[in-house]
């Protein structure tokens, strides 16, 4: 399959894996220290989750502006400026110890508090690899996507980790071992934009479609069915915005004193097997179908979530949170795929642009509530709660709206 696959790509479509890779690996680096950082720069619980609330939130309009025009003014040309936002942040952040200096290029740069994808880059990817691959293999692609991306943010929260110690082993105190992780993030963000400077015009969208990218928002006939996706999917995101990497990190260390390498180790192991589960998903939904697959393999996956703050001890956390991340991501590629199949090809740079808007809407608003939360040792569980149950609402949803729109390759014939 993985030769098969690999002939499917074109030179575009490697080196968007490529970048795809950098980046995840940028965000999985800088998501293990991102808060302990902010801590030990003195900033209380309360205003590391105001700024990652608004951090989420400025990702959120550079994401729908530049997505929602990228077909206007060129998909290259949206990568090649979501990568010198990631680099500017990076720089920033590494120059500044000023609260609302901070804020200012967090909310403007691309920085990824979660570990996962934020910005412009994924919308435009994903139209771009939905016109590379033959409708019956998409959901298959989207799937070797994400496990790219997971084993990168996986190794990448790994590196975050493990240079934050050796830093101090060697003689750093904590501060400066995390400065040095937030420069390596801005030298990949340099690497991120050599490789979209390579990338070639045939990602463009073709001439005869140029009036839907001049459309408001890039929709004509999907609006209603983009907009009600958005609206489920910024429910999904809200609810795990309680338990982004950043704060499950910072529970561990606060919870069980757990020190910057063994949380860099844990969301390694988490992020591989999210991307295992991610590739496991696409022969799931050959078979069930991508709604069927997205609901039931969620469900599990949040009430692992709601019984990770009941465990005792650390290793039994461990073992729960990571037996829920081998399940937690199969909604992922089938959501992807299941959204560029149901609307037409002049408007799925739009489409995934909006939704992927409504999910970091809908991240950006939970952190600053999570952040009061954890800052209080009896509340610290409640974020887990909140999270699993709001997401069984979601999937409940999902499957009562969508389980009969059916993609094209799921309809009779």
């Amino acid at each position: 399959m993985t030769q098969r696959f690999l002939h499917w790509m074109t030179c575009d479509g490697r080196l968007l894996f490529m970048a795809r890779m950098v980046r995840m690996f940028g965000y999985g680096f800088l998501a293990v220290i991102l808060v302990l950082y902010l801590a030990a720069l003195g900033f209380g619980e309360t205003r590391i989750g105001l700024l990652l609330t608004l951090t989420l939130a400025g990702d959120t309009v550079i994401s729908l502006w530049l997505s929602t025009h990228a077909d206007r003014y060129g998909r290259r040309l949206t990568l090649l400026v979501g990568a010198l936002l990631v680099v500017g942040a990076g720089l920033v952040f590494l120059a500044s110890h000023t609260f609302w200096l901070l804020l200012t290029a967090a909310t403007i740069g691309v920085i990824s508090p979660s570990g996962y994808e934020v910005g412009p880059f994924l919308a435009v990817e994903q139209a771009a690899l939905t016109e590379a691959v033959p409708a019956d293999h998409r959901t298959t692609a989207f799937a070797w996507y994400n496990l790219a991306g997971s084993i990168a943010t996986a190794v990448g929260s790994l590196a975050g980790g493990g240079v934050a110690k050796f830093g101090q082993l060697a003689g750093l105190e904590a501060l400066g071992s995390y400065r040095v992780v937030i420069a390596g993030y801005a030298v990949l963000g340099i690497a991120l934009a050599l490789l979209f400077s390579r990338v070639t015009s045939a990602v463009e969208i073709p001439a005869s479609a140029a009036h839907t990218a001049r459309a408001r928002f890039g929709l004509y006939h999907s609006k209603k069915v983009v907009l009600h996706l958005a609206g489920l999917f910024a429910l999904d995101a809200f609810a795990g915005g309680f338990v982004i990497q950043s704060l499950l990190a910072y529970w561990f260390y606060v919870r069980f004193g757990t020190h910057e390498a063994t949380l860099g180790m844990i969301f390694f192991g988490a992020n591989l097997l999210a991307g295992i589960s991610a590739l496991a998903a696409s022969a799931i939904a050959n078979r069930f179908g991508l709604v069927n697959t997205m609901v039931f393999t969620h469900l599990p996956s949040n009430l692992l979530l709601m019984v990770v703050p009941l465990m005792p001890t650390l290793s039994l956390a461990i073992v729960i949170l990571l037996l829920r991340f081998s399940i937690s991501q199969m909604d992922v590629p089938t959501r992807q795929s299941y959204t560029m199949a149901i609307v037409r090809p002049e408007e799925r740079s739009a489409a995934a642009g909006i939704t992927g808007t409504a999910r970091t809407v809908g991240a950006a608003v939970a952190p600053v509530c999570a952040g009061v939360l954890f800052g209080s040792p009896a509340l610290m569980s409640i974020p887990f709660y909140l999270a699993g149950g709001l997401k069984i609402v979601y999937d409940l949803l999902l499957l009562q709206s969508f389980r009969s729109v059916k993609p094209p390759e799921e309809s009779p014939r």
